[in-house]
């Protein structure tokens, strides 16, 4: 399938969809106008597409550069009457928070659709976050769809939603519906507007304490309207397996396992999917409630909807035993599967009717470090730095190394180990500001440049303005990396695909008072020293910015020149002083079981670094 057909496609054809690329076909179907994201995985996949597509669907798209930013984009959007969709990680929400909880109660008038994907398990996130909680926290309406279709279909029932109650909607993914692939029949797509209008409204849109009163009230009584419409939603549907002593309450991906489960099995219960789990959905629950015997709720990861039943038993008396995470019929963290929901449906039902097919092999999986890629410049960023303290004798033990998110978190990896605290986006050098204050060791933030485009401006002003003494490296690879490769702030392309101006983080730098900035390229890694040297010994606020691109965009130029260079190790001079191999740590670089260093050639991406770390110059070109 091309990319193109997800904006293509006639209705009624049927397309083999991520559950991503199902959000932008139904954020087509529905007219959105303006699309805003800061990329983050599992989302990830959302932006690329719209990326791709957005000039041709008539549709305005913009990598922002944080998640605060986007959500604003796109509230802004929906006041002047336009249909917007912005979209992150869990972890995302909560940088848009202090806006988010704000668009809330203001409201729009045009469709909002904000979507979180959730990383149950924390496949590639520093939290497990259940952001139905944030729903709760907000007062927005909540849906949750448990594959693709539902995805696409849920994206066009949520703008009709929010132009209904002039409310955003909130739609819910988790890692493995945002990635699950399933045929999803596709609807009919609508052009829509290309401008709005903001008709003027203080008292809806200032948020000042003598509007939010009233606004307050009106978000209260809005979510009482909505609550009614999702007691008889189609969304929320019963299905009946026969037999009553065992109901099922149950939401998004945990579905798919109870569904697998309860088919495999033949068992006699009900199930209660709720897909608009927000508000809850009172006298539903509690007709199904009356209707078996006992319940079981089956949800990922809060026992968020497990509270709410509780809370129905104990306001109406009702004497039925509750199952789930709080009595530890099932495990409270990580995202589930079918064995473990047979397993803890195993503890309810005779254990005889639950059997699960073992799969099993006799080769145990090995364990794998995560390694910066092949021609990674980080690599050579680390090496030269690595140099430059051992040159300059500093010990480890009085260095501290505060990382941040995204590839150069790598870092923390032996041989570098250049990674000591890291706690959210941005973070590196708020908590070097920190130990600068409580310590008198040296500190050395790393950053990213999306990374410092999104949370990295206001602790560097924080930094000059406060005497700190810390190290700054900005690790400028002119991509937003780790998430796929979109762009930001710091690269000459917009969200469009169309030219933008580049942002200068040096300048930047200098703006804000930094009292040393330079800008070198890593791998030159005789200048890369001897500037992290002269950063190293500096009195104040360094910035030192690694500027080169990231292997992904030199591997395509090559391509599309036609150039091929590769390394390898001549024999005859290498001396097996492996610091190749040890110190530096390519992937492509690897020890012969006959001891000989050898360099793979289909991983070698040419980037000459090796080159420059032998002492013997035993790398060379392959010719």
């Amino acid at each position: 399938m091309k990319v193109k057909e997800i904006l293509t496609g006639k209705e009624g054809r049927k397309l083999f969809l991520l559950g991503n690329e199902a959000a932008v076909r139904g954020a087509l179907e529905g007219g959105v106008s303006v699309v805003s994201t800061y990329p983050g995985t599992p989302s990830s996949e959302i932006g690329n597409v719209f990326y791709k597509i957005a000039r041709e669907a008539g549709v305005y798209f913009e990598f922002s550069s944080n998640e605060k930013v986007a959500l604003e984009v796109s509230a802004a959007a929906a006041a002047a009457g336009l249909r917007s969709f912005v979209f992150m990680k869990h972890v995302g929400l909560n940088v848009a928070a202090d806006s988010f909880m704000s668009t809330v109660y203001t409201g729009v008038r045009g469709g909002m659709i904000v979507l979180s994907a959730d990383d149950p398990s924390m496949h590639s996130s520093q939290n497990e976050q259940d952001n139905r909680i944030m729903a709760r926290l907000a007062g927005i309406p909540l849906l949750e769809p448990s594959n693709p279709q539902e995805v696409k279909d849920l994206m066009k029932f949520g703008f009709d939603l929010s132009e209904q109650f002039k409310i955003p909607v909130l739609i819910r993914t988790t890692t493995r519906i945002s990635h699950m692939r399933e045929v999803v029949n596709l609807g009919t797509v609508i052009q829509g507007k290309e401008k709005g209008y903001f008709k003027k409204d203080p008292s809806q849109f200032i948020v000042t304490p003598a509007y939010v009163v009233k606004m307050r009230k009106e978000l209260i009584e809005k979510l009482q309207q909505i609550e009614k419409k999702s007691e008889s939603s189609p969304l929320n549907k019963i299905i009946d397996k026969g037999g009553n002593e065992i109901g099922i309450i149950t939401s998004g991906s945990a579905f798919n396992y109870v569904m697998d489960v309860v088919s495999e099995n033949n068992l006699k219960v009900k199930i209660l999917k709720l897909a608009f789990s927000h508000p809850f959905p009172e006298k539903l629950v509690l007709d199904f409630i009356n209707n078996v015997d006992n319940i079981l709720v089956v949800e990922e990861v809060e026992p968020v909807m497990e509270k709410e039943v509780l809370a129905i038993i104990g306001k109406y008396n009702i004497k039925k035993k509750v199952y789930g995470k709080l009595d530890g019929t099932l495990p409270r963290i990580y995202e589930y599967n079918p064995d473990i929901v047979s397993i803890g449906m195993a503890k309810i039902v005779e254990k005889a009717l639950i059997k699960r097919k073992k799969l099993s092999t006799k080769l145990p999986l090995p364990l794998r470090s995560s390694v910066l890629c092949p021609g990674c410049p980080h690599r050579a960023t680390y090496f030269a730095l690595k140099k430059a303290i051992k040159k300059l004798k500093l010990k480890e033990e009085e260095i501290i190394y505060s990382t941040d998110i995204g590839c150069y978190a790598l870092g923390l990896e032996p041989p570098y180990n250049m990674g000591d605290y890291c706690i959210s986006m941005g973070s590196s050098l708020g908590i070097g500001c920190g130990f600068s204050k409580a310590t008198n060791q040296k500190v050395i933030s790393f950053i990213g440049d999306s990374t410092f485009f999104h949370a990295g401006i206001p602790p560097l002003i924080n930094a000059v303005h406060n005497k700190d003494k810390i190290l700054l490296v900005v690790m400028d690879n002119r991509i937003t990396g780790m998430t796929g490769g979109q762009t930001n702030p710091g690269i000459p392309l917009d969200g469009m695909g169309n030219p933008a101006p580049e942002v200068s983080i040096e300048k930047i730098a200098l703006g804000v008072g930094a009292g040393l900035v330079k800008t070198i390229d890593p791998v030159d890694l005789k200048e890369t020293e001897e500037v992290f040297k002269e950063a190293l010994q500096f009195e104040g606020v360094a910035v030192v910015i690694t500027k080169h691109p990231c292997a992904m965009i030199t591997d395509v130029e090559n391509r599309e020149k036609g150039i091929s260079i590769k390394y390898t190790i001549n024999q005859e001079k290498c001396t097996k002083c492996l610091i190749c191999v040890k110190n530096f740590t390519c992937p492509a670089i690897y020890i012969e079981k006959d001891g000989s260093v050898n360099i793979n050639p289909l991983l070698c991406d040419g980037c000459g670094v090796c080159f420059q770390v032998c002492p013997k110059k035993a790398i060379e070109v392959k010719k």
